[in-house]
């Protein structure tokens, strides 16, 4: 994310992509907060995830279709944030179907 903010202009950079970029930050800090908490916190955290990527995919979509961001990087960056959905609900699937561990 920060390195497709540098193609971008300022106007573009300073709005949507700002809040891309945020989004994109608070979403790495609540996985490696997730991976160090405890089971209750854990799940708390990955459910905030979940939510914070799907509206980081609709900001992305907004981006491609404003045409902010070109085809190739928009495929490039939603692949990326499909496969993080993926390992996520993986991950919040795992804890609700072991309690024990």
């Amino acid at each position: 994310m920060y390195q497709t903010g540098n193609k971008l202009t300022k106007r573009d950079k300073l709005g949507i992509h700002t809040h891309i970029e945020r989004i994109t930050l608070e979403i790495m800090s609540d996985i490696i907060g997730a991976s160090f908490s405890n089971k209750t916190s854990k799940q708390t955290s990955l459910e905030q995830v979940r939510v914070s990527l799907e509206i980081l995919k609709h900001l992305i979509r907004t981006e491609h279709e404003l045409k902010i961001i070109d085809q190739k990087t928009y495929f490039r960056i939603e692949g990326l944030l499909i496969e993080t959905s993926k390992m996520t609900n993986g991950w919040i699937k795992y804890i609700t179907q072991n309690p024990t561990k």
